[in-house]
């Protein structure tokens, strides 16, 4: 949640009692209040909270006062490698003290729930228990045992809920702690002073109040274990980059902490080890297995020169590299980031989630209140022991957690397979408004082809040779960062031409460059290009005209204002793309291209992949209006690229996917990012998002039924016609039980199988695919 601000500082908290979605309202809305707080972003799977603020002289002290207030415990944290032990740390702290408030609270509750249930169900064993302590004494026992219970593992209700109901928005910890104070509080009139209660109304219900926190407790450790399997994803990631790295410093090597390692040191890495950080090889080579970023199994030949990423594992081979990233600069830090951002996001499908859930727990109050009232009005004897069991039920009853669950542990597990599959939500919206695209459009260079294209012909007009044309053009064409300005050159110097020192370069981005070579004026384009620089192309219009392969791009030359001949060049269509095309096609997905190049290149490779819709000789803008006009027919686009000019149509289009080895500029404009150059993943990614909230659906299902189907219940409406009441007890059960089972769904998309290749296989659960699996070595 943010508002407009003029940023400057940023914080990290570790909070507990993180356990739904109302949860993380709560706590972003506790640090929103503050008039200096712009941003606050809780994330239900670590329990971290990112806090932006105006820097106008809010620090963490009040920060967590704030939280504190509010009734969660939090503390700061620091450097990302420290956070995520922290994170873990936290998490496995919170889950030993449910399991320590589980034990104590059954130690105490199981003699009141013995004692009493066997009184009440064996009148033997009621009248000896009664004739050795007497009943005055045994309540007082009760009282004891009840006591401990109440304000010891339960004082965590108190802590959170008092606070929660005093601010007018109380939520599930009120609910609890207004059921059992109820309940505790009724028992202990009944037992000390029963004579201010009606005739035969003073009956104890201290089994209830410890039965029930006892219970709420093992679910809350139950949810705690569930919803740390959640969040596997994020710990598997970190747990990539080994704590170690072995550095060259001053001449000579140290075994360093992996945090201390600084741009610019020289590492060395082992056969078989897992590299430490981003870097640029300087001595030796290894094949590198990089699974863990893009998902291919195949390691990848490193020499002098490539760049290696932390957290990949080293093959047979030894080598130096230099660190060019590290700390939180690092492509595997940036992943967990990214992971993080999206399982934090807020679905637009959770706003209606948020509206209800703000409003739920003040109208179950108002349901018990009523529920006591017409008990206590028109029950039969004893109407205030009838009033006070129902009202108790439909407190403890009600689950808004299963309602604050729903959502949130969908999108943690969905976004956590996703990253295993290196497919990376960069924002978490992406997830449901990728469920809802109707359209796919994709870039043509780099996506649907290798993007490594090659020179394979030279067509010239007369008074020009095809050396001549080739030397100059590759001279122009040497100041390019074109993929088809690099195949000249590559090209030229195959065919032993050495291109040579262009002057005065110019380049207009997606129509071509101009510079001066060797005192002459030479033009490399495309044919509108050089139309507008006023080239008559007719000549080279010609030479088109049935000599090339329509699947060939072409670039057109022209020297001191005169056509002069083009290159061919030839971009491979990926093998994968016709599967993905197909699969986009059983889908019920429209699949269009968007290109810049020539329209018979771009309608050959349509017709050969089967595309439904071609735009093409566009140029970036042109591209953004191309994705408007399909958006403008009322369907969502995902729009799929990879180079600098597909930024501004991946920022229009609906969901924006970047291919994982495209330009940093490209990634970041998208809310998709797949780590893999494989066209197939973009099927997957929709499919999982369908699966996701399919899931999300289901979750809300459940938990909407669940409180409107129960609540009714507890409050006694099958009373009149079945004789029917649910006991607290019951009640109790049934609420840990709906927490429990929205988590147990949300794990079933662990068990997401990619239709299109990808999946690593995973042998059950807690085990890791082989892409994230520390101890994989590589092959």
């Amino acid at each position: 949640m943010a508002r407009a601000d003029t940023g400057a500082d940023e914080h990290e908290l570790m909070v507990g009692g993180l356990n739904c979605g109302g949860c993380v309202r709560r706590v972003e809305q506790a640090l929103l209040a503050l008039p200096e707080v712009a941003e606050a972003r809780a994330n239900l799977a670590t329990g971290r909270v990112s806090v932006r603020t105006t820097g106008a002289g809010c620090d963490l002290q009040r920060l967590t006062a704030a939280l504190a207030e509010a009734g969660y415990e939090a503390r700061p944290l620091t450097a990302r490698t420290a956070d995520d032990a922290d994170a873990r740390d936290a998490a496995e702290g919170e889950r030993i003290a449910l399991r320590r408030s589980v034990a104590v609270a059954a130690t105490f509750t199981l003699p009141i729930f013995v004692l009493d249930m066997g009184a009440h169900f064996i009148p033997a064993f009621r009248d000896a228990l009664h004739a050795t302590i007497g009943e005055q004494w045994l309540y007082m026992l009760f009282f004891v045992l009840a006591t401990v219970v109440q304000f010891g593992p339960g004082l965590r209700f108190y802590r959170q809920g008092a606070p929660a109901l005093l601010r007018g928005a109380p939520d599930m910890s009120s609910l609890v702690m207004l059921g059992t104070s109820a309940a505790w509080g009724y028992s202990v009139v009944a037992t000390f002073v029963p004579g201010v209660l009606p005739a035969g109304t003073a009956h104890v219900y201290f089994e209830a109040s410890a039965v029930i926190i006892t219970l709420i407790l093992v679910g809350r450790y139950l949810e705690a274990i569930t919803r740390g399997r959640t969040s596997e994803a994020i710990r598997q990631l970190a747990s990539l980059q080994p704590d170690t790295a072995r550095v060259e410093r001053a001449g000579t090597e140290r075994e360093i902490p992996v945090r201390e390692v600084a741009v610019g040191d020289v590492v060395r890495v082992r056969p078989g080890e897992r590299i430490p950080v981003d870097g640029e090889v300087t001595t030796g080579s290894s094949w590198i297995d990089e699974s863990m970023v893009t998902g291919e199994p195949m390691p990848v030949y490193k020499g002098i020169g490539a760049e290696v990423v932390g957290g990949t594992v080293n093959g047979s081979g030894g080598f130096c590299f230099r660190v060019t990233h590290a700390g939180d600069d690092t492509l595997l830090a940036r992943i967990v980031d990214m992971v993080e951002q999206a399982q934090s996001a807020k679905l637009p499908i959770q706003a209606l989630v948020d509206r209800v859930t703000q409003y739920f727990v003040p109208a179950v109050i108002a349901v018990a209140l009523i529920t006591f009232g017409i008990w206590l009005g028109f029950g039969p004897a004893p109407a205030l022991t009838f009033a006070l069991v129902n009202a108790v039920a439909v407190l403890i009853i009600a689950c808004p957690c299963a309602m604050g669950l729903a959502t949130p542990t969908s999108i943690m597990v969905g976004t956590g397979k996703a990253a295993g599959l290196g497919i990376l939500f960069r924002r978490g919206e992406a997830l449901q408004k990728l469920r809802e695209t109707a359209v796919v459009a994709l870039d043509k260079t780099g996506t649907l082809t290798r993007g490594e294209p090659e020179l394979t012909g030279v067509e010239v007009v007369d008074g020009f040779t095809t050396t001549e044309v080739l030397r100059l053009a590759a001279g122009v064409e040497g100041g390019s960062e074109h993929p088809l300005a690099a195949a000249i050159v590559d090209g030229a110097r195959a065919r032993g031409v050495t291109p040579p020192t262009a002057e005065d370069f110019r380049a207009e981005a997606g129509r071509g460059a101009w510079a001066q070579v060797e005192g002459r004026t030479v033009l490399v384009g495309s044919e509108r290009f050089l139309c507008e620089q006023g080239v008559d192309t007719a000549p080279l219009t010609d030479l088109l005209a049935g000599r090339l392969d329509a699947r060939q791009g072409v670039v057109l030359a022209a020297v001191d204002g005169r056509p002069a001949g083009l290159l061919a060049v030839t971009d491979p269509v990926r093998p994968e793309a016709a599967a993905a095309v197909q699969a986009l096609h059983a889908a019920g997905l429209r699949v269009a291209m968007i290109t810049g190049d020539r329209r018979e290149t771009a309608e050959a490779i349509a017709g050969h992949l089967g595309i439904d819709e071609v735009v093409a000789e566009v140029l970036p803008g042109e591209k953004v209006a191309a994705v408007e006009r399909l958006q403008g027919e009322g369907r969502r686009v995902a729009f799929v690229g990879d180079g600098i000019n597909d930024a501004p149509a991946l920022a229009q289009a609906d969901v924006g996917i970047a291919i994982g080895s495209g330009t940093d500029i490209a990634i970041e404009s998208a809310d998709v990012v797949l780590m893999s150059d494989d066209p197939r993943n973009v099927v997957n990614a929709i499919a999982l998002s369908r699966a996701t909230i399919r899931n999300i659906r289901q979750n809300l299902f459940w938990a909407f039924a669940y409180n409107t189907l129960l609540i009714p219940v507890a409050a006694g409406a099958l009373y009149p016609a079945f004789g029917l009441l649910l006991s607290p007890v019951f009640a109790a059960v049934a609420m840990a039980a709906s927490s429990v089972c929205v988590l147990t769904n949300a794990l079933r998309l662990k068990r997401f199988v990619a239709p299109l290749g990808g999946n690593a296989p995973e042998a059950g659960d807690g085990e890791l695919p082989r892409s994230l699996d520390p101890s994989a070595a590589a092959p």
